[in-house]
């Protein structure tokens, strides 16, 4: 998926400035897919020039201008043939996977160190995910179809947090012996 996908995506509810986008890809978009201000702001640049996305400046008083973004019906149609194209599996991409993988060159503990940090990290994200389906989902059977889509974003999150979560008491309980072993020596 490129940038140009989420942002769209996220146009679909209502105009927005770019301030606005960057802070739901600070929140809800970024859960899933992250980018920065400036990212988010060349794009919106290049989704503007090729017509996929249009912009209506906003005079303001007391604040300076600014601009909302729109998606066109180009865009609506990109967004919709996106839509129907295959996505291939996302690469893994994650340091500590990589510092796991070569972790015999360190002492134990300075990798259970760092996984009880993750732990606490995720367990932390998957209360967030859960205190969004308590406060948003109540009722699985009376959601529209646009927000029983977001759902199911939603408990692909809380899915994974699980699963990590679970792994990382397995690798715990993995390593712990191997720093009792080397603190007895």
């Amino acid at each position: 998926m490129a940038l140009a996908h989420a942002i769209l995506v996220t146009l679909l509810d209502s105009p927005s400035s770019g301030y606005d986008l960057a802070r739901q890809f600070d929140g809800a978009v970024g859960f899933f897919w992250q980018a920065s201000h400036q990212q988010i702001y060349r794009e919106l640049a290049k989704l503007e020039a090729s017509g996929i996305i249009t912009s209506e400046t906003v005079l303001q008083e007391t604040r300076p201008n600014k601009k909302l973004y729109a998606i066109t019906d180009r865009g609506t149609a990109m967004l919709t043939e996106w839509l129907h194209t295959p996505s291939d599996l996302s690469p893994i991409k994650d340091d500590l996977l990589v510092k796991l993988f070569g972790g015999h060159l360190v002492e134990p503990t300075v990798l259970l160190q760092e996984l009880r940090q993750h732990r606490k990290q995720h367990q932390t994200r998957l209360v967030e995910y859960q205190a969004i389906e308590e406060r948003f989902f109540p009722d699985v059977e009376a959601l529209s179809p646009k927000a029983l889509y977001q759902y199911l974003t939603l408990r692909n999150g809380i899915q994974y947090e699980q699963g990590w979560l679970k792994w990382c008491e397995e690798a715990l309980s993995t390593l712990q012996p191997l720093a009792t072993s080397n603190a007895e020596e």
